[in-house]
């Protein structure tokens, strides 16, 4: 197996920034990925800024605390809960501190009857010209921010609340208690408040953690994205825009494509669009999310599920497992806007190692699992695109 020299390079120099989410480490990986994504050939490459938070850790540490005061309260909290866990509406996190952070939007040349779009017409015209010509858009998706550690993501309750197909994770156990707390006997409050006291002391202990290095969650992704990039450069999808897209925030709430998704990606056509998320790919085994979510589950479409089969086959790859994540991914917000999207990860066993820890280094990275979601990715793309019927 043949590693591409960019990606490890690629992956080596994420994981040596500080980039935490909202914050100036943040900032300076945006920077470095504009840079990395013009030199790989993109055009019209640009930082987009927005307000978010550096966690999530106190927004949900507060709705824990809600959820202990009693039937009424846990209700309200559980509903919060699901409602900003899932990114579907945060209104807690307007009232809450909110620090700078950016996302790298970058285009690739359009490539039509033989022609590549004018690379000086501005970007408005050549997204007009594109809709004209009733092209497609495909946006590849991998966050460039990293998590905070804390004991939330020790192996042994990472391990213990792991499942197959992910049916029983962990972080369902805040919402069982707060369930508990609104409809459950009297019997089980006090152990439903000590588990809600638990989640809230564990959420604000990572809130003030380290940044990890993030090297498979989620520097693979972004050098798979850049490396997928200069792949299609070289060998253009006929008739489509190809939108890299490299969202801030999603390791505290997946702001950065919230806000994406609010201005450019709300003027996207459902009909012509494919949202291809990259994330987590150094683990060991590629893996395509049927559904996300502990609880409120969102549910990943049949067609797009089949793409990823029909990728695989194209590049010689297994069909990826397929796998219903107790959190989030960035393509999620994307299905909930109503957009076709497809997220690949890839897993050991049942689990992501080193997730959100310290030792999440390059040197543990599993580089084939890498470069075999590489080629999934670039199979999906040039099926969807038709190049391959």
């Amino acid at each position: 197996m043949s590693v591409p020299a960019t990606v490890r390079a690629d992956v080596e120099a994420l994981a040596a920034l500080e980039r935490r989410s909202a914050s100036p480490g943040e900032l300076a990986s945006a920077h470095w990925c504009a840079q990395r994504l013009a030199a790989a050939g993109a055009r019209d490459v640009e930082l987009a800024s927005y307000r978010y938070q550096h966690t999530f850790g106190h927004a949900h540490a507060a709705l824990f605390a809600t959820a202990a005061l009693g039937r009424l309260p846990a209700a309200a909290a559980l509903l919060g809960f699901e409602l900003d866990y899932s990114g579907r509406s945060q209104p807690l996190r307007r009232l809450l501190p909110a620090s700078e952070g950016a996302n790298v939007v970058a285009r690739l040349p359009v490539a039509d009857a033989g022609r590549i779009s004018a690379p000086m017409l501005p970007r408005s015209a050549q997204r007009a010209g594109a809709r004209e010509r009733r092209g497609r858009t495909l946006v590849l998706v991998a966050h460039h921010d990293a998590a905070h550690t804390g004991l939330m993501w020790h192996p042994r309750l990472a391990e213990a609340g792991a499942g197959r197909d992910g049916r029983l994770p962990f972080s369902l156990l805040p919402e069982l208690a707060m369930a508990a707390t609104a409809l459950g006997p009297r019997r089980l409050r006090w152990p439903a408040r000590a588990v809600l006291a638990l989640a809230a002391a564990l959420s604000l202990q990572v809130a003030r953690g380290a940044t990890v290095p993030g090297a498979s969650d989620n520097a693979t992704g972004v050098a798979a994205a850049i490396a997928l990039v200069e792949r299609l450069i070289a060998d253009p999808l006929p008739d489509t825009e190809v939108v890299c897209l490299l969202p801030g925030s999603e390791e505290s709430g997946m702001g950065g494509m919230a806000a994406w998704l609010a201005t450019e990606g709300a003027a996207l056509d459902p009909a012509r669009t494919l949202v291809l998320g990259l994330d987590t790919l150094g683990a060991g085994e590629p893996i395509a999310l049927s559904a996300e979510g502990p609880l409120w589950r969102v549910r990943y479409r049949a067609q797009e599920l089949a793409l990823a089969d029909a990728g695989a086959a194209r590049a010689g790859r297994p069909a990826p497992r397929r796998y219903r994540l107790g959190g989030w991914t960035d393509p999620v917000l994307a299905r909930l806007a109503g957009l076709p999207a497809l997220s690949l990860l890839s897993l050991r066993g049942d689990v992501f190692n080193d997730y959100h820890r310290p030792s999440d280094t390059p040197d543990r990275v599993d580089w084939e699992s890498v470069v075999a979601c590489l080629d999934i990715a670039e199979g999906v793309a040039r099926e969807w695109a038709g190049t391959g019927r």
